[in-house]
């Protein structure tokens, strides 16, 4: 199941992909991706490893969210203390940027502007997305606390949480992508499936790992999506995306660095594993 949130998240999350639809070109955005791309391969040294050092170096703590700080303030001299602090809030704040114009995007241009009755100006637009950060932060700022304040893996809660929605959401960016009989009802079943059955998991079988339950319930979904469609009639729909007229031609150097990668993460997955 860890496939389903990779696949989700990299691939069909407003969040990330908002960076790629603001290339300047086809090409400039998979340069970017490929950027993105070996920046990951990173991630096994820049996380893994300091956890493990961590775990060797201060073993007893009250919560494993701590290990982080704890290094920073044990480890590092004041200079490189602050350079490595101000580093980390510049990661925060980039991110928090990118969060923040999907959320205006969706809620203006997904929600007001397709519920409106009259055409809204631009200036509307803006004004209406700029209050919807401010209020889908100040929720965030009074939700944070309740929600997270007494978990001791806080990554591992939010990927928890996101596990109830993501196998839903992956079926039905790939059938709009890749099928043509998907229907507006067919990929409804499957975001109400993928809620309902991981909120049942998740009370009926608590013991059982949240990703395997993404893979069951993304399975479960796209066949509740498939047997809505065929019930519908098993017709292809008229404003199913045709990929014929899309170009996803890649360059010579896309491709070789695409192998590069993959043959790093074959040989990480076979080392570590």
């Amino acid at each position: 199941g860890v496939w389903i949130g990779h696949f989700a998240y990299w691939g069909f999350n407003q969040y990330i992909t908002q960076r790629a639809l603001g290339a300047k070109s086809i090409k400039e955005a998979q340069k970017g991706v490929m950027f993105a791309a070996y920046l990951k391969l990173l991630m096994p040294l820049v996380i893994v490893l300091p956890g493990i050092c961590a775990a060797v170096l201060f073993p007893v703590l009250e919560k494993t969210d701590q290990a982080y700080p704890t290094m920073m303030i044990e480890l590092l001299p004041n200079g490189l203390l602050g350079l490595t602090f101000a580093a980390l809030i510049a990661a925060i704040v980039s991110s928090l940027a990118s969060m923040t114009n999907s959320i205006s995007t969706i809620f203006t241009m997904d929600i007001c502007r397709s519920f409106a009755k009259d055409e809204m100006s631009q200036s509307s637009l803006i004004n209406i997305g700029r209050s919807a950060v401010v209020g889908s932060m100040l929720i965030a700022l009074i939700m944070a606390k309740p929600i997270l304040g007494n978990s001791d893996q806080i990554f591992q809660y939010i990927q928890n949480f996101t596990g109830l929605f993501t196998p839903g959401i992956l079926v039905i960016f790939l059938v709009a992508l890749f099928w043509k009989k998907a229907t507006t009802l067919s990929v409804l079943i499957a975001a109400i499936l993928s809620v309902v059955m991981s909120i049942f998991i998740q009370a009926s079988f608590p013991e059982f790992p949240y990703i395997h339950r993404m893979g069951a319930v993304f399975f479960a979904s796209g066949l509740g999506c498939y047997i809505t469609s065929r019930a519908q009639g098993y017709l292809d729909q008229d404003k199913a995306i045709d990929l014929a007229g899309i170009d996803f031609s890649t360059t010579r150097a896309f491709n070789l660095n695409t192998l590069i990668i993959v043959s790093i993460l074959t040989l990480i997955y076979i080392t570590l594993g």
